[in-house]
């Protein structure tokens, strides 16, 4: 398991192919000369000072509350802090915080092993191929077929719990996303039995360490009974949290299968979506609701994705590349209706002639 740094083909060589590759060295010339591809040191610097005041905060309050209920209030807003964490450690794993390895490296470790117990190795693996080709079923993995299937071609080969859960996958999405926090822990800890995987055992110390000193303060601080409890809840919402921030980026945006790659600039924006809003939306999806500014240009700095998307999006319509953008909750509403539609092999209903 290697894990390169989360950029772009070399614009460099798309200026060289010319045709439809040359759009896109064309559009990086004009982001380049607005200055957006510039670091913002002092606003990584805040925000990263706020984050680890919440974080601290959180488990501040989780002692002061004690042995009550209600720190199962304080087990929701922790979930909250938690995925602020994570969406800190992407920005960072994308370079675009530190210029050179080995400090993005050690802040990813630090901030996600850990911190909140997520593999940075595991995922930034995962996540540089998502980048690499996003929605391609045999690319990427955030589109395999796992429990829930994403297209009808996945749905008529699954066997086992996807044919099973496939037929009512929309209806099921949300609840199992509280899954999910849980699946982020678990599959760190099983990529580190690829021994390609680097650092693993610095990793894997992290990791544990992590699991330990969480675990330990939890059922230090609370009773049995409480302790699960507070479990589940920060557990359950810190992965509905994280589902929510990432399922409107790409889910029931057009999919690619075997030799379907357009070039670079294409593969990135058609099968993207941007969701609309304003600062709350910005901070609650960590910027990623510019996900077509963030696929385009993967280092760009969070706060400067929100000034390209204008030329981005008069650039799209210049070169006759549609660019999608729609609301919060239609965002989620598309992807649902997606997931409906490639479960439909599964159901017997729809199975049926003349059924629509």
């Amino acid at each position: 398991m290697t894990t390169p740094a989360l950029v772009p083909e070399s614009s460099t060589r798309s200026s060289r192919r010319g045709g439809t590759g040359g759009d896109y060295a064309r559009l990086l010339r004009r982001i380049s000369d607005a200055g957006l591809m510039d670091r913002r040191p002092v606003y990584y610097a805040v925000r990263f000072g706020l984050v680890a005041l919440a974080f601290v905060a959180g488990w501040a309050a989780f002692v002061l509350v004690g042995d009550s209920w209600w720190t199962l209030v304080v087990a929701a807003l922790m979930a909250v802090t938690f995925a602020q964490v994570a969406l800190v450690m992407h920005d960072v794993a994308h370079r675009q915080v530190f210029r050179l390895r080995r400090p993005t490296e050690v802040m990813g470790r630090v901030v996600g092993n850990a911190g909140i117990g997520l593999g940075y190795g595991w995922w930034q693996d995962k996540h540089t191929r998502h980048h690499a080709n996003p929605n391609h079923e045999e690319l990427d993995p955030d589109v395999a077929p796992d429990i829930l299937v994403w297209s009808q071609r996945q749905a008529r080969a699954s066997r086992g719990l996807p044919r099973l859960v496939g037929r009512a996958q929309a209806f099921l999405f949300f609840p199992l996303l509280m899954l999910e926090g849980v699946n982020l822990h678990v599959s760190g800890v099983r990529a580190l039995g690829n021994r390609s995987m680097k650092h693993r055992v610095m990793e894997g110390a992290l990791l544990f360490g992590h699991f330990g000193a969480y675990l330990a303060a939890v059922f230090a601080v609370l009773p049995a009974d409480k302790a699960l409890a507070f479990l589940a809840v920060h557990q359950a919402l810190f992965g509905l949290y994280m589902g929510c921030i990432f399922a409107p980026n790409h889910k029931g945006m057009p999919t690619l299968t075997g030799d379907d790659r357009p070039d670079y600039l294409r593969r990135q924006v058609l099968t993207s979506r941007n969701v609309r809003g304003g600062l709350l939306t910005d901070v609650a999806l960590g910027g990623l609701n510019y996900q077509i500014e963030h696929h385009l240009f993967p280092n760009m700095p969070t706060p400067n994705l929100r000034h390209a998307q204008p030329i981005v999006r008069d650039y799209c319509t210049e070169i006759g590349v549609p660019y999608h953008e729609t609301g919060l909750i239609s965002s989620y509403s598309e992807a649902l209706r997606h997931l409906h539609h490639a479960g439909a092999p599964l159901r017997p209903a729809d199975r049926m002639p003349g059924h629509a």
